[in-house]
């Protein structure tokens, strides 16, 4: 990999269990290990999970709200992309659109209880755009989806690469993201959101203001957490500006402590 896995899992509340493992799993291809109410949903090569506690008494969190935005499946190239946009644009999915960034082609769906599922490759960091760092521009999907004639589910390499939240607040968002967590600011531009990363990747968490302060109730679906593989080997677990539990957990290969 052109850069260290940072994102290795999440963990979603829902209400309709059955409708989330049509999506994940029949759909997209994900492998399940079930422990009610828990499953545990992860590609072949096992390099992200996504766990799914099942509640049907969860309130359905309001769109928008404080929370996820969306979460990214980074995909190893171009042809995958299109193989699995292929096989989800031929489903009765929610789809919202494509879009490249500069640094990746992207394409956004929800999934059956509204949380935003982008899937996306990203293009080598020598094409990067050298300012601003990232854009939004329409994307040729009849081009991309010429790459790949027949569908298929999520390859084995599928990374969990990056995550999207809507706050109350940039400012809050930057002092635990930058602050607290160490992550440099890659891109402040964008209007009403900023971008945070680990170790020159183009952003490892996007955090907006769009939803306003509009906050879902408490045991609302949604997400509840997500684990980060920090770059200086902490092993904690803190609140991000949402309210999800973030974990602390160390890679195997430890960046040099912050001075």
């Amino acid at each position: 990999m052109a850069f260290p896995r940072r994102l290795s899992s999440l963990t979603l509340r829902v209400r309709d269990l059955e409708a989330a493992l049509a999506f994940y799993r029949d759909l997209l291809g994900l492998k399940v290990e079930a422990d009610p109410p828990r499953y545990q949903l992860f590609p072949e090569g096992k390099g992200f999970h996504l766990e799914i506690l099942h509640d049907p008494q969860a309130l359905p969190r309001p769109y928008p709200s404080v929370g996820l935005y969306h979460f990214a499946l980074l995909l190893p190239d171009r042809k995958a992309l299109a193989q699995v946009a292929r096989k989800l644009l031929s489903a009765p999915v929610h789809f919202e659109g494509a879009a490249d960034h500069g640094v990746s082609e992207a394409l956004y769906f929800r999934d059956p209880e509204g949380n935003g599922l982008e899937l996306y490759r990203d293009r080598p960091e020598g094409e990067w755009p050298k300012g601003p760092l990232m854009f939004t521009a329409p994307l040729n999907l009849e081009r991309l989806l010429s790459e790949a004639p027949s569908p298929s589910p999520l390859p084995p390499e599928t990374l969990l690469g990056h995550l999207h939240l809507h706050v109350e607040s940039l400012e809050e968002a930057e002092a635990f993201f930058a602050g607290e967590l160490g992550m440099e600011v890659t891109l402040r531009t964008y209007p009403g959101a900023l971008f945070f990363a680990w170790d020159g990747y183009h952003h490892h968490v996007g955090a907006n203001i769009w939803a306003g302060r509009r906050k879902a109730p408490p045991g609302s679906t949604g997400l509840l957490g997500y684990t980060l593989l920090d770059s200086w080997g902490r092993e904690m677990a803190l609140r991000d500006p949402t309210g999800a539990e973030v974990r602390l957990s160390g890679p195997r290969t430890k960046a040099p402590a912050p001075s």
